[in-house]
């Protein structure tokens, strides 16, 4: 099991002695899913929080009318779970599935209690996830709200620039909430505007 990266993760916000990151490790439970494969459904309860080592996660909700709208995309490196049902054990709304064959280290819910238990700045590590990840949807209802089609985009791709040329123009236009359509004209209007 590749362990660096999310060693990596862990590293910017706490630091390790060798024998607490060879705990940590022994929790995380290795899982490949494949593209289109999903990795939670919604009305299931989260009892995992997925690193994504290679490959990228999306967590989506699916209107009644069947349009999806997209919450997150995970590309390696990245988090991703069901917080609401994760937090309360409750059925989610989420659904996350893999936009590309992935690897990802799953850690139970019950294994982060026992890591933040035993090694207690694994508390610090988990509340600054929690916060970030709040903060982030946060500004993303913001955006949503407030903000035109083309800022939206332009938001996206700061977020997600490794993704911007590796995703299809669908999964982007879930993302910001437009239309492919509607998307592929404004992305054309942009490259118009940029050779003047």
């Amino acid at each position: 099991m590749q362990t660096s990266l999310i060693l990596a993760n862990v590293g910017k916000h706490i630091d390790l002695q060798a024998d607490e990151a060879a705990f940590f490790a022994s929790l995380l439970k290795e899982k490949q899913v494949k593209r289109k494969q999903l990795l939670l459904r919604e009305n299931e309860i989260c009892l995992h929080s997925a690193f994504v080592n290679t490959g990228c996660l999306r967590g989506y909700t699916v209107d009644k009318n069947g349009y999806e709208h997209i919450l997150q995309f995970a590309p390696a490196g990245w988090w991703i779970a069901d917080m609401y049902s994760m937090l309360t054990r409750q059925p989610g709304e989420l659904f996350i599935d893999a936009l590309e064959d992935t690897e990802v280290l799953l850690l139970h819910v019950d294994d982060r209690d026992l890591l933040m238990r035993e090694i207690p700045k694994f508390e610090r590590f988990f509340r600054i996830i929690l916060e970030n990840s709040l903060v982030s949807f946060r500004q993303r209802l913001l955006e949503n709200l407030g903000l035109p089609a083309l800022e939206r985009y332009l938001l996206f791709c700061k977020r997600y620039p490794m993704l911007i040329d590796h995703l299809p123009q669908k999964q982007i236009a879930a993302y910001i909430g437009v239309t492919p359509e509607f998307l592929s004209k404004m992305r054309a209007e942009m490259r118009a505007k940029n050779r003047r």
